[in-house]
């Protein structure tokens, strides 16, 4: 299941690379996530962080590891638990004196997991939309 919003600020590429390659940020414009806390690493690549979110009346854990990061580009983290890996990666793009965000999740189920993905589809495009208007209101601050 793959899930793709774009949002266009006015915050410069720098300010919105700053503040989402942070994925702690989560907490403040994602409202499914409860909590995410940087555990180690500075950002970069290898940085990990855990995630704490809500779906559908259920809370689950996610270990995230930064894979890629491309300064005032695009950052790439990898989420794992027993029932889901989730690729989550965040582009920037300078549109004229704004900034392009795209924000791509792409989820993969494992196990009995998977035999539920489908059932979950209208819970993570709510999840989407919510996060799209999350990102536009915290980008907007910037």
């Amino acid at each position: 299941m793959k899930l793709v919003r774009s949002v266009t600020t006015e915050a410069s590429v720098e300010k919105a690379f700053a503040y989402l390659s942070d994925f702690a940020t989560t907490t403040e414009w994602d409202p499914g996530t409860v909590e995410t806390v940087r555990v180690s690493g500075d950002g970069g690549v290898g940085t990990v962080y855990e995630n704490r979110s809500r779906l559908a009346g259920r809370e689950s854990r996610l270990t995230y590891v930064v894979t890629e990061r491309l300064p005032n580009e695009s950052i790439t983290l990898r989420g794992s638990n027993a029932s889901v890996t989730a690729v989550d990666t965040i582009s920037f793009a300078p549109d004229g004196r704004r900034t392009r965000v795209t924000y791509t999740a792409d989820f993969t189920f494992k196990g009995v997991a998977k035999l539920a993905a489908p059932f979950l589809r209208p819970a993570f495009k709510k999840l989407g939309d919510e996060a799209e208007v999350g990102l536009r209101e915290h980008l907007g601050r910037l």
